[in-house]
């Protein structure tokens, strides 16, 4: 074993359960989640006396204003939320939530690891469609939106990992996750980048996505595999097999797993499509385009 067992002081760690099951009970129970998310904010920022003095009606300056409203995610929008095909349903409540992690993250509480893995793991079991036990999430995560986010026990996701929930992400029992990977489970048409095709994306069970890699929607990194740093990973990487480099490639099977292990070709499968989520858009969508370009290719009607 490469770690040791760390404890807060007995007292911290009374205090610290206190408050995660506090706001664990409001988020479980029929609270407006804003309310709670706004009040667990404005107490975490040490906001408390500007903050009673504003909802009492007292004069306060427009900076002041502004920054207690930031606490409430009804005043605020994210990204996803300009994403037509969302759930609007479960994305209001996954907004919520997802603004109360950005912004815990934002607090000197953050960098208290024994403190704020148990924080994020209780939001996760809110957040996310599955969470399981004993899972260890750092500083600096973000999600699409997070609903459509599955997660197996003692799963353990590092600092600044982008998950991209757009379309579906699964992520296996003991999957590692290290610093700045980013999972997507959305692509870009080549031509028209308005157009959006959503895929279900997987990480197996004991699998591990090494420094600052990608892996592309609809892909799998198969069981007990390894994604080596920085690679991009645009087919399926079969089980307890090592795969790195741009497109990544398959370099050797785990010592002791050549057994169990599949031969793969030069190139890894690619089988996203046997992944795509299709999706409807309402037919009186009010739909934009941000770019404002006509890229219509002269061979395609």
């Amino acid at each position: 074993m490469t770690k040791v067992n760390v404890s807060l002081p007995a007292e911290a760690e009374a205090n610290v359960q206190a408050f995660i099951d506090e706001v664990d009970e409001r988020l479980a129970s029929d609270e407006d989640t804003c309310r709670v998310v706004t009040e667990t904010l404005v107490d975490l920022h040490g906001d408390r006396e500007a903050y009673d003095r504003w909802q009492a009606g007292e004069e306060i300056s427009p900076a002041e204003r502004v920054r207690l409203q930031g606490y409430d995610p009804c005043n605020a929008t994210l990204e996803s939320e300009y994403y037509a095909e969302k759930d609007d349903d479960r994305f209001q409540r996954s907004k919520y939530l997802q603004w109360l992690w950005r912004q815990f993250d934002a607090t000197p509480m953050a960098d208290n690891v024994a403190f704020a893995l148990r924080f994020r793991q209780m939001l996760a079991e809110h957040l996310f469609e599955e969470c399981g036990d004993d899972c260890r999430f750092f500083k600096g995560i973000t999600f699409t939106y997070g609903h459509n986010i599955s997660v197996g026990d003692n799963v353990v996701i590092h600092d600044d990992v982008h998950l991209d929930d757009r379309g579906k992400l699964t992520i296996g029992d003991r999957a590692s996750i290290s610093d700045d990977v980013h999972l997507y489970s959305h692509d870009h048409d080549t031509v028209d980048q308005t157009r959006v095709a959503n895929y279900h994306t997987i990480v197996g069970d004991d699998a591990r996505v090494t420094y600052d890699a990608m892996v592309r929607a609809g892909r799998r990194v198969g069981e007990n595999a390894i994604v080596g740093a920085r690679s991009v990973v645009q087919g399926d990487v079969p089980d307890h097999h090592i795969a790195a480099g741009i497109p990544a490639k398959s370099l050797k099977v785990k010592d002791g797993w050549e057994s169990a292990a599949d031969p793969v070709e030069d190139r890894l499968p690619n089988r996203q499509e046997e992944r795509r989520i299709d999706y409807d858009l309402p037919e009186d969508l009010d739909a934009f385009d941000e770019f404002q370009r006509d890229l219509t290719p002269p061979d395609r009607s």
